[in-house]
């Protein structure tokens, strides 16, 4: 028989908006390639990132957060975040 904890383990996981994300994940999250994020991380332009040691990481919040930002209604005009 199946108890609850092992049913608990085994269930898919809701979205978490502090998922954490390697590069690539991040990249494909985002349909950018993997070269464009790391220079947009370099340049300072791309979505927040939490180092630990030598690897990136990023949340799932802080690349939807990045993608908001980035809405323009013409080439020319960024569309104002209504507060």
């Amino acid at each position: 028989s199946t108890t609850m904890s092992d049913a608990d383990t085994t269930a898919p996981q809701a979205a978490n908006d502090n998922d954490l994300f390697n590069v690539v994940e991040a990249a494909n999250f985002l349909r950018l390639k993997r070269s464009t994020l790391d220079h947009y991380r370099c340049e300072g332009r791309g979505p927040i990132y939490r180092k630990h040691g030598a690897r990136v990481f990023y949340t799932r919040a802080s690349l939807m957060a990045w993608s908001e930002r980035q809405m323009f209604s013409s080439t020319s005009t960024r569309v104002e975040k209504k507060k």
